[in-house]
């Protein structure tokens, strides 16, 4: 029996994973945490017979319900899913938690000598050198569950690290695939929430329009299979069929093909190195295929070439452009940015923004709150 801990548990990461433990008997989740969701987090606690969460919203942690369930134990406030790791006795930790957020998390599972299922692609963009360090020290591993970076993970694992010569990571192109800057200075909230292949968060879903996520993408994969940055390509690929492809040194190109449904790389993590059913169908290609491809217009969309240069100068560099992102897609959301300033606002950080790596924990949450601070500035010197 593998115990789990799902962090980030009422998000679509979360209650996907959830979804794929429902269907095995050899998963037993023993620990949840959300942000604020307390209302879902106690229905997911009750249903599991769940002891140990975490919420990690303060005012929210306060007002929890526990008369409802007297014997629960809540770890409240920001750094509550890093005590629920540190104290919840688990196999492997599963951290869907959104954003910088989750950074304290990854390290403590690493530290704790946790299999990291993760799905907090910011542990690695904000402190990749850190915690990939930290994994082998340590002698356990990360296993990666973002869609792209699951596909290329199997792929290398199956072609052996020394054999590669570049990987692609696939993007959808987002709902404003094929437009021009002239029709993006038009669009608002709505139209960049409309994703055409994924249902998500907020947040990731207006990174998936601005194709910032590809670039978080880029810097995460730098990180996973030790490649540098020119040999981690990106294209766009409308059909959402094709999650990684790999180039190796005889010629051969391996592709990774499949439905668009994110239980298939929470299944693949959850379950490794054994492969278990997700409950997503097989692809049908005897019903015919149509695989398209293209370059990403890096002048309509500047994210995924910022991101890379920022992943080339460092871990404070890429910590600083995930957090300008954050607060840029944060002021988006609320009105307060237009849709091409996101990446405007980033681009003004990274100019100030210190190179090198981030030894410490503490050292990549002064580099955030600096990020913070100053793109807030450019958002309000926007408006």
């Amino acid at each position: 029996m593998r115990r789990v801990l799902v962090l980030g548990a009422t998000g679509s990461i979360g209650v996907q994973a959830l979804q794929v433990v429902a269907g095995s008997s050899d998963l037993r989740v023993v620990g949840l945490s959300c942000h604020r969701n307390v209302g879902l987090l106690l229905e997911q606690a009750l249903s599991l017979r769940v002891d140990d969460v975490a919420v990690a919203d303060p005012e929210a942690a306060s007002k929890f319900p526990l008369s409802l369930y007297p014997e629960l134990r809540v770890r409240g406030g920001p750094d509550g899913p890093a005590r629920l790791v540190r104290e919840v006795e688990a196999d492997l930790v599963l951290n869907a938690i959104v954003g910088f957020a989750g950074l304290e998390a990854s390290l403590t599972a690493i530290e704790e000598q946790r299999v990291l299922a993760l799905a907090n692609k910011e542990s690695l963009v904000c402190a990749g050198s850190l915690l990939t360090r930290l994994a082998r020290e340590k002698g356990t591993r990360i296993l990666p569950v973002d869609s792209e970076h699951s596909a290329l993970f199997q792929l290398v694992e199956a072609a052996g690290r020394s054999a590669v010569e570049w990987v692609v990571i696939t993007a959808s192109g987002g709902p404003f695939r094929g437009y021009d800057q002239e029709r993006l200075r038009r669009v608002g909230r709505a139209e960049a929430l409309a994703h055409p292949t994924w249902v998500m968060g907020e947040k990731i879903t207006v990174d998936s329009a601005t194709l910032m996520n590809k670039g978080l993408e880029v810097i995460e994969a730098h990180h996973l299979f030790e490649l540098p940055y020119d040999r981690i390509k990106v294209l766009v690929h409308k059909q959402s069929l094709v999650h990684g492809l790999v180039g190796l040194a005889d010629g051969a190109v391996l592709a990774h093909l499949g439905l668009a449904d994110m239980r298939v790389p929470i299944a693949y993590a959850l379950f490794y190195p054994e492969r278990r059913g997700s409950g997503v169908p097989l692809l049908d290609p005897t019903r015919g295929l149509s695989l398209d491809f293209e370059p990403v217009d890096d002048e309509v969309f500047p994210a995924v070439e910022l991101a890379r240069e920022a992943g080339r100068r460092g871990d404070r560099t890429a910590c600083a452009l995930n957090a300008a992102n954050e607060v840029a897609v944060g002021a988006f959301l609320a009105g307060r940015l237009s849709f091409l300033g996101i990446s405007e606002v980033v681009s003004r950080v990274l100019e100030h923004a210190e190179e090198g790596p981030v030894g410490t924990y503490e050292e990549a949450v002064a580099v955030d709150a600096w990020a913070r601070r100053l793109a807030s500035e450019f958002c309000a010197a926007q408006l």
